[in-house]
């Protein structure tokens, strides 16, 4: 599932440094489309260097990660010498997100002028009537590294042709892989399996080497299980809902296919362990642990299993999405306040141009990230594509703190990015028991799980019609 359901947690081209804001503050005009921004005569997309604005924008880092925090603090100084007319007034969130206070905070009308939410929160912001249409205001004048955003990532964005905010980080699923492990089993780590067929003989040899250790791992349980199920049927190229989103669309042959490869590797192979109805971090602690050979992931994975789990960032490495069809997609953004003016609206899409979509600022300034001893290289965030991704990737390598290699699989292949369902977390909790099943029932029946979840999920979205 995204990270709302577990801890929530959380570029352009060369273009000359200053370049891309000397832009943004000059004023031409321009802008995608209609909209509120339009309707209400904003003229010029970009900001007035005179108009003295004051926005707020809330997930500051916590005092706790120093590094973050003092990283924030001199971005908005230096956005406030090219922006001398704005001011950032930031809000400390950690996290920057919780379901109950974001509910509250949208029914209220007090979160702050830019405010933070996940890619699957754009139904429920604009059902509470909370964000505003920027399409006026967003094109390669204010965002340079418009042309290059992955357009399944801007599409969690939209709604009828509109746009509603702008991508700060994201992530694809892919495998995770212990390349110590590999080694071992000998196999080679610089070819992850790209096939489940592929993944059952890794899985094999994996196993084979004894002592507690597992060929893969899956998760089953705290709606993990239909997180994982959803995101290796988008891999074969199923779908979990019809396209209007009134009808369950997984009980297909790619469905069946995803349950009956657990049950395979469970049960004819062995090489999934007894231990079943794990949740997360459960996959991460036998990896760090050397005790799992691959399971189904995101990026930031590792850095959990070095960072807190004490791992070593050479022990992982990562391949693109079992067969490759299309891998979930998670991640985080910024909208903008229902109301905001378009002053505010300009000035806030100018601070996250700067911190967030900037080659060499902000988020992307590597040099400064190694030095403040965060980690650098990891595929993530991952949503610009062409001379971008190039450029990023250059950058990256320049100072890399983590062995940039060892994900070269993941971004040697292309796969097109599917978000999760709508009213993800009700489907997952159904799709747990399927999941379930097949890793601690021999006799598991997969058609009839599936035939049975499918019934369940029609009632589920009966419900919300």
């Amino acid at each position: 599932m995204s990270r709302t359901g577990l801890v929530r947690r959380s570029v352009v081209v060369a273009v000359a440094a200053g370049m891309s804001m000397s832009l943004a503050a000059c004023g031409s005009s321009g802008g995608t489309g209609g909209g509120d921004g339009a309707a209400k005569g904003s003229g010029s997309a970009t900001l007035d260097p005179a108009a003295k604005v004051t926005v707020s924008v809330d997930c500051q880092p916590p005092v706790t990660k120093a590094a973050e925090r003092k990283q924030w603090d001199q971005d908005v100084a230096a956005f406030g010498k090219l922006y001398p007319n704005v001011t950032i007034k930031s809000k400390d969130a950690s996290p920057c997100e919780e379901a109950a206070p974001f509910t509250a905070q949208l029914k209220g009308k007090t979160q702050t002028d830019v405010f933070y939410t996940y890619f699957t929160d754009l139904n429920q912001v604009l059902d509470a009537d909370g964000a505003e249409d920027i399409s006026a205001y967003v094109n390669e004048t204010t965002v340079p590294a418009l042309k290059d955003i992955d357009p399944s990532v801007l599409a969690t964005l939209k709604d009828g042709g509109k746009l509603y905010g702008l991508p700060t980080s994201n992530y694809k699923m892919g495998l995770l892989y212990n390349r110590k492990l590999f080694k071992q089993a000998g196999l080679d780590p610089e070819k992850p399996p790209a096939t489940w067929a592929e993944i059952r003989e890794s899985a094999k040899k994996i196993a084979a080497l004894g002592n507690g250790v597992n060929g893969y791992g899956e998760y089953s349980a705290t709606n993990q299980g239909g997180w994982h199920y959803t995101a290796e049927l988008y891999g074969l190229g199923g779908k979990m809902v019809s396209d209007d989103g009134k009808k369950a669309a997984f009980n297909t042959a790619e469905g069946k296919q995803v349950l009956q490869n657990l049950y395979d590797m469970r049960w004819t192979d062995n090489t999934m362990g007894a231990a079943q109805s794990l949740k997360w971090p459960d996959l991460m602690t036998q990896m760090a642990a050397d005790k799992l050979g691959m399971y189904v992931g995101a990026p930031d994975d590792i850095t959990y299993m070095v960072q807190t789990l004490k791992g070593d960032y050479e022990a992982y490495g990562m391949g693109p999405m079992p067969g490759a069809k299309a891998a979930l997609l998670g991640g985080n953004d910024y909208m903008f306040k229902k109301g905001s003016s378009p002053d505010q609206i300009k000035a806030g899409i100018a601070w996250i141009n700067f911190k967030y979509l900037t080659l060499g600022k902000g988020q992307f300034d590597y040099a400064r990230t190694k030095t403040d001893g965060l980690p650098v290289g990891l595929p993530q965030p991952f949503f610009f594509t062409g001379a971008s991704l190039a450029a990023d990737n250059k950058a990256k390598a320049a100072s890399a703190t983590v062995p940039v290699q060892n994900y070269a699989p993941y971004l040697a292949v292309a796969v097109p990015g599917k978000t999760e369902p709508a009213n993800a977390q009700q489907i997952y909790k159904v799709l747990d028991n399927p999941v379930s099943a097949v890793l601690t029932d021999r006799n598991a029946d997969v058609a009839k799980l599936l035939a049975d979840a499918e019934t369940q999920v029609n009632q589920v979205l009966a419900s919300l019609q």
